[in-house]
């Protein structure tokens, strides 16, 4: 990160509940921290069992389904006026590696201990996995509704 970038905060963004929490506390600790926060929601044609979605087919545009989940996540958990400026970053591919490229040079990388898939059972998904062993930068894995201090 140059001298003049404006440090951020890296969150990841699934829509689920513990993406959610994840948010909060990425704002939380932005606000810390005098940092932005650029949440970052994945999306790939590619469908669980290696089979390739018909992109583009009848109107069907991920990308652009991605990006509305995206901001309606934002604004469902941190409002319309959020306490610090967020980007909204929507990023083709898989969603560990791009929460580990959209990381580089982040302050923290903050993602929910489980996503939308996998087994509810386990008590740490891949993606929240991957991103703490592979990271450039400090992770924080939300573990249910973890409160944010007060």
């Amino acid at each position: 990160m140059s001298a003049s970038a404006t440090p951020f905060v890296v969150v990841g963004v699934d829509g689920s509940e513990a993406s959610d929490q994840a948010l909060r506390w990425a704002e939380f600790f932005a606000r810390q921290t005098g940092s932005e926060v650029r949440a970052v929601m994945a999306w790939s044609p590619v469908l669980p069992g290696g089979e390739v979605a018909l992109v583009g087919t009848e109107g069907w545009n991920p990308e652009a389904d991605t990006q509305e989940i995206l901001a309606t996540a934002v604004r469902k958990v941190l409002g319309d006026s959020p306490a610090v400026t967020v980007t909204e970053r929507v990023v083709e591919g898989g969603a560990a590696k791009a929460l580990l490229e959209q990381s580089e040079g982040a302050r923290m990388l903050v993602v929910g201990s489980r996503g939308r898939g996998g087994f509810a059972g386990l008590l740490l998904g891949s993606v929240s996995a991957v991103c703490a062993a592979h990271a450039k930068c400090p992770v924080l894995i939300i573990h249910g509704d973890t409160p944010l201090p007060e």
